[in-house]
């Protein structure tokens, strides 16, 4: 079952984003233009994510990915409590009730292993740090290919010393979630071009450049500087089979700049910049997943009232190039253009 990210016939891989833009539909249309889809195994249940699991089979005879989220440590409680006093307000002018305590969660993530050992995928990557030893070594014994997300060299040679197969390098360019192994580190600002040769200096792995990849010039200068495949988030985000919302979509087009917060998980993410950002971005807690399910009310009525001023609205640095059509045409098309 291993998989040689090095060889597939076109370079792309799509980017897992958590959250619903990332559909069995949008997994299978990569495979078709060549490349690797991929699913987000996170913020879902594992019964649903086997669900998921099952229609990408029904859609594609390549392989494919899973992406799953490693739980951390617990946040600051009296950290937490402050900022939902501080959103409080703006949940009582919308009729929102925030929770007012916040128990463990782990994502699933004994019940997501569970299945992927009892019943294996192609590739397995992961985010926001690293399993254990035996969870990586039993990930092994299937026959799965693992890939770490990293943003620094550091976590590039704890990767490779875990036994990882391959690295997913996130450059700071890059929509959403940073992929720091750590909720409290600050994400680092080496741009992608200057990231990958600097983890290249340190391991031998296949290395994927992820991070503001919207046009054919910026995929090949990513492959050129190291990288084995690139994979692209933000471009597919307005393709016909993402799962993002007509709102989401319309923001692509209207915000014109992007920040990084922690103002709607706790987790550094690079969104468009809106209202919710610079009211409260500052002073948001390093607290994953506390921080997420404390906004999630918040973020719920947002979306249901179509407010990009208040929603999440995750996207990469080149967000202005993404396109609408099928993820399929997008991917060959940016794979064309970067060839010459």
């Amino acid at each position: 079952m291993t998989v040689r990210l090095d060889e597939l016939a076109v370079p792309v891989i799509a980017a897992p984003m958590a959250g619903g833009p990332s559909t069995p539909e949008l997994a299978a249309a990569v495979n078709r233009a060549g490349g690797l889809g991929f699913l987000a195994g996170a913020l879902k249940t594992a019964q649903a994510m086997a669900e998921q699991i099952a229609a990408v089979r029904k859609s594609t005879d390549r392989p494919y990915g899973v992406n799953l989220f490693v739980p951390g440590t617990p946040g600051d409680a009296a950290a937490v409590a402050a900022y939902r006093e501080r959103l409080r307000p703006e949940a009582e002018q919308w009729g929102v009730t925030l929770p007012e305590e916040i128990g463990p969660d782990r994502d699933d993530w004994e019940a997501k292993l569970a299945l992927l050992l009892a019943d294996p995928v192609p590739v397995l990557s992961y985010t926001f740090g690293l399993p254990t030893v035996e969870e990586a070594a039993a990930v092994r014994a299937v026959g799965t290919t693992q890939v770490a997300t990293v943003t620094t060299p550091e976590e590039a040679r704890a990767a490779q010393a875990l036994g990882m197969d391959a690295l997913c390098v996130q450059g700071p360019e890059a929509g959403g979630h940073r992929g720091t192994h750590r909720v409290t580190d600050r994400p680092g600002e080496l741009p992608l071009l200057e990231l990958l040769p600097a983890v290249r200096e340190v391991t031998a792995l296949p290395l994927i450049a992820a991070g503001g990849l919207g046009d054919g010039a910026a995929v090949a200068a990513a492959l050129r500087a190291g990288a084995v495949a690139v994979q692209l988030g933000t471009a597919l985000l307005r393709s016909d089979e993402s799962g993002a919302s007509a709102a989401h979509r319309a923001a692509l087009v209207e915000l014109p700049e992007t920040a990084v917060t922690r103002a709607f998980t706790g987790r550094p993410a690079r969104g468009l910049r809106n209202g919710f950002i610079d009211r409260h971005g500052p002073y948001a807690p390093p607290a994953y997943p506390e921080v997420h399910h404390l906004t999630a009310p918040l973020r719920a009525a947002a979306a249901r009232r179509g407010d990009t001023d208040a929603m999440h609205l995750w996207a990469g640095t080149a967000h202005h190039l993404a396109r609408t059509g099928p993820a399929e045409r997008i991917v060959a098309d940016l794979w064309q253009a970067a060839r010459g």
